[in-house]
C-alpha cells in the first residue's frame, strides 16, 4: 500500500486516474470551483502543481469516485472489512477460529509505531501562512482545512490507543485570527474532541491539539469513520492504510510521521473567537460563531508536501463519495448495535443529517390482526439517541421484510410510509431537542425539534399521482405542482413571520377541506418555488428537508390536538426560506467564467501545457 500521499497521487495518476494542472492556480475560489466541475462530471483526481500563493503542491477529488476509493484501498479492503465485522460479531471468531486468525495477525501488524523522535522524519518547521489558502466559497469567513486528521488524547487516559482522530474544521485565516498564532476549531456536538475538551476543562487545563493533513489516504478515510466502540481510530488507520501508523511526541505534541503537514498547538478552557461563516454540506452558509481558538505552537511540513482539499456544498459533493465508502465498510455496525433495527439511511441529498429513512422491526403483538406502529417506535427513539443519528429532524420508519422496500430506493420507501400511515397516530414529535450545529432551521444553534413518522400495516390510500381536481382554483395557493405519488408543491408568497405563517396556512388548510378530498395527497409542501422543487428528486429531499422545522413548520389539514397528541388528514410542511435561516451557497460568475480555460466542449482537459 502507500507509504504516503505522493505514492498514491504517482499512482493514480498511472492508472489515468489522475490529471496535473501545471499553470499557476489560485486557491481563493478557483481550485475549489474547478474541483466541484470536475466531481461533478465524475472526472479524475487533481493536481494542482502550481499554487499562487504556496510553494506547496495540492490535490483535490482524491475519493471523488466510490471506485476510485476502493482502488486505493484495493490492498486492504477485505482485511478490514473483516476486523469490523469481527468486532460487530465476535461470537463468528469463536465458530471460525481458523478463518479469523489472519484477521488477528492484521489488526497486530497495524499496532501504531512510536519513533524516538521528529528527527527520524522529513519534518521541517514552517508557517501557517506558507499553506495553500484554499476559500471554497465567496462569503466564507477564510481558508479553512477540509481534510484534517485532528488528532487528541483523554487527559484522565493519556495515550495513543485511547485517542480520538475526527475531522473538525480549521480555519487558517481571517476574522479576529493572529495570522500565524492563532487558528479556529469548529468541532459539533456528539464529536469524541468534545469529550476530551470537557475533561481538560474540568481539570483547568489546556488541551493539546495535532492536526494531521495529507499521509496516505487512508489515514484521512480514518478520521471520518464512525467506528463501533472500542476500535481505535489510529489501530483502524494502521488497518487501512496497511501499515503501522508511525509517530513521535514533540514538547509534548503527536507528531504524524507519515502526514505531509502537522500543526500543533493548545486549546485553552475558556478561550473563543468568531468563526466563519463557511459553505457547509447542507448547501447553506454555517454563520459566524464563536468556537475554541487554537493557539499555535509549531507548523511542519515535508520538503515534498502535497495538501489535500476538498470542497464543502450542497450535495452530492465528494462527501458523498466518502459516505458509500463508510457504508460498504461499517454498515452492518448500526444493526448490532441497535436492535430490531434493519436498516438506517441518511439521506445525502437532504444534507445527510436533517432526514434518515430506516427500517425496522414489528414483533411485539404478532397475535392481534390489526398491525400497528409498536416496536417501532421504541426502536425510534433507539435510532434518535444513537450518536450522530440523534441529530437527526425527520426520521421516516417502517417494518418490512420485502427486500424491494430498501431505504436507499428513497422515494419508492417514502411512497411506501405514505399509503400506510395514519396520520391521526403516526406523528411523534419531540420538541426543543436537539439538531445538527450546522443546520439554521431550528429556534438556535443546535436546538430544533424531530418527528418520526411511524407506518406499518395494510395500504390504507392509493396516493394521487396527477393534482388533486379542484386544487388549482384555491385561490390563497398558485402554482400547484405533483412532485411525486401523494406529494404536491404550492406556492403562497414570502414567509412574513411566524405568526403570519400559521394564520395564512390554517386558512389555506381550511379552504382545502371544504371543497378537495386530500385523502389520496397525505403530504403538502409550501415552498417559495414550486418548479424548482418538483423538477427532480434531489430538489425536493434538499429544500423539504433543510428549510423546515417539525415543530414550528410542520401544520395540518383538518388538524388536531387529543390529549398533547397532535395530528391531522394531510401534512402540510412549511419549506419556505425563513430570515432566521443561513444563506445559500452561490458560485462566483466571474470566477466559473475564469475556470473555463481547463474544460473543452463541457469536459475537463487539465492543463493544456501537460503534454
Amino acid at each position: 500500500m502507500y507509504q504516503s500521499l505522493d505514492d498514491c497521487v504517482l499512482d493514480l495518476e498511472k492508472q489515468g486516474e489522475l490529471v496535473r494542472i501545471r499553470e499557476e492556480v489560485d486557491p481563493y475560489l478557483e481550485m475549489p470551483s474547478i474541483h466541484r466541475r470536475v466531481y461533478q462530471e465524475g472526472g479524475p483526481a487533481i493536481l494542482f502543481e502550481n499554487v499562487k500563493g504556496s510553494k506547496y503542491r495540492a490535490v483535490s477529488n482524491l475519493f471523488g469516485t466510490p471506485e476510485r476509493s476502493k482502488y486505493m484501498l484495493r490492498k486492504t479492503w477485505d482485511g478490514v472489512h473483516d476486523v469490523i465485522a469481527m468486532r460487530d460479531d465476535p461470537m463468528s471468531a469463536l465458530k471460525h477460529p481458523f478463518k479469523n486468525v489472519s484477521t488477528g495477525v492484521s489488526a497486530m501488524k497495524a499496532l501504531p509505531m512510536r519513533r524516538a523522535s521528529i528527527k527520524t522524519s522529513k519534518l521541517e518547521e514552517i508557517n501557517i501562512s506558507d499553506l495553500p489558502m484554499v476559500q471554497s466559497w465567496p462569503d466564507d469567513g477564510g481558508a479553512f482545512v477540509t481534510l484534517p486528521q485532528v488528532y487528541t488524547e483523554d487527559p484522565e487516559n493519556p495515550g495513543m490507543m485511547n485517542a480520538n482522530l475526527g475531522m473538525y474544521r480549521a480555519q487558517l485565516n481571517g476574522n479576529d485570527y493572529e495570522q500565524d498564532k492563532e487558528i479556529g476549531l469548529h468541532y459539533q456536538i456528539h464529536r469524541g474532541i468534545g469529550v476530551h475538551h470537557t475533561k481538560a476543562k474540568q481539570k483547568g487545563e489546556p488541551l493539546k491539539v495535532s492536526i494531521f493533513i495529507g499521509g496516505p489516504p487512508a489515514h484521512t478515510l480514518a478520521a471520518v469513520m464512525p467506528l463501533p466502540e472500542g476500535l481505535s481510530e489510529m489501530l483502524f488507520a494502521g488497518l487501512l492504510s496497511g501499515r503501522r501508523f508511525r509517530y513521535s511526541y514533540e514538547d509534548g505534541y503527536c507528531i504524524s510521521h507519515d502526514a505531509d503537514f502537522v500543526i500543533t498547538g493548545e486549546v485553552y478552557p475558556e478561550d473563543t473567537k468568531p468563526e466563519g461563516p463557511f459553505g457547509d454540506h447542507l448547501g447553506y452558509y454555517s454563520l459566524k460563531h464563536l468556537f475554541p481558538v487554537l493557539r499555535v505552537h509549531k507548523v511542519y511540513g515535508k520538503p515534498d508536501a502535497i495538501w489535500p482539499f476538498t470542497v464543502v456544498g450542497r450535495p452530492p459533493q465528494e462527501d458523498t463519495s466518502f459516505g458509500e465508502i463508510i457504508h460498504e465498510l461499517t454498515g452492518k455496525a448500526i444493526t448490532q448495535e441497535l436492535p430490531g433495527v434493519k436498516e438506517v439511511h441518511a439521506v445525502d441529498a437532504a444534507g445527510v443529517h436533517p432526514l434518515l429513512l430506516a427500517n425496522g422491526s414489528e414483533r411485539y403483538t404478532p397475535f392481534e390482526q390489526v398491525k400497528q406502529p409498536m416496536e417501532l417506535l421504541t426502536i425510534a427513539n433507539r435510532i434518535l439517541g444513537f450518536g450522530q443519528l440523534s441529530l437527526a429532524k425527520y426520521l421516516w420508519i417502517t417494518a418490512e421484510d420485502d427486500p424491494a422496500i430498501s431505504t436507499h430506493n428513497e422515494l419508492e420507501f417514502m411512497q411506501y410510509i405514505l399509503e400506510r400511515i395514519d396520520l391521526h397516530r403516526d406523528l411523534h414529535f419531540q420538541t426543543n431537542t436537539t439538531i445538527d450545529t450546522l443546520d439554521y432551521s431550528g429556534t438556535g444553534l443546535n436546538s430544533g425539534s424531530k418527528v418520526v413518522l411511524a407506518a406499518y400495516g395494510e395500504k390504507k390510500r392509493e396516493l394521487c399521482r396527477e393534482m388533486p381536481e379542484g386544487l388549482d382554483n384555491i385561490k390563497s395557493m398558485r402554482q400547484p405542482q405533483l412532485v411525486m405519488p401523494g406529494v404536491v408543491a404550492v406556492e403562497i408568497g414570502d414567509y412574513e413571520g411566524e405568526g403570519a405563517a400559521v394564520e395564512e396556512i390554517n386558512a389555506m388548510a381550511d379552504e382545502i377541506s371544504k371543497h378537495i378530498d386530500m385523502t389520496p395527497c397525505p403530504l403538502v409542501i409550501v415552498c417559495d418555488d414550486s418548479t424548482f422543487l418538483s423538477q427532480s428528486k434531489e430538489n425536493f429531499l434538499w429544500a423539504t428537508f433543510t428549510r423546515s422545522n417539525p415543530s414550528h413548520d410542520m401544520h395540518g389539514i383538518n388538524r388536531f390536538i387529543e390529549h398533547k397528541h397532535w395530528g391531522c388528514d394531510t401534512m402540510i410542511i412549511d419549506a419556505r426560506i425563513k430570515p432566521h435561516h443561513a444563506p445559500p451557497l452561490i458560485e462566483d460568475e466571474e470566477v466559473e467564467a475564469k475556470i473555463e480555460r481547463f474544460f473543452e466542449d463541457g469536459r475537463f482537459v487539465g492543463d493544456r501545457t501537460s503534454s
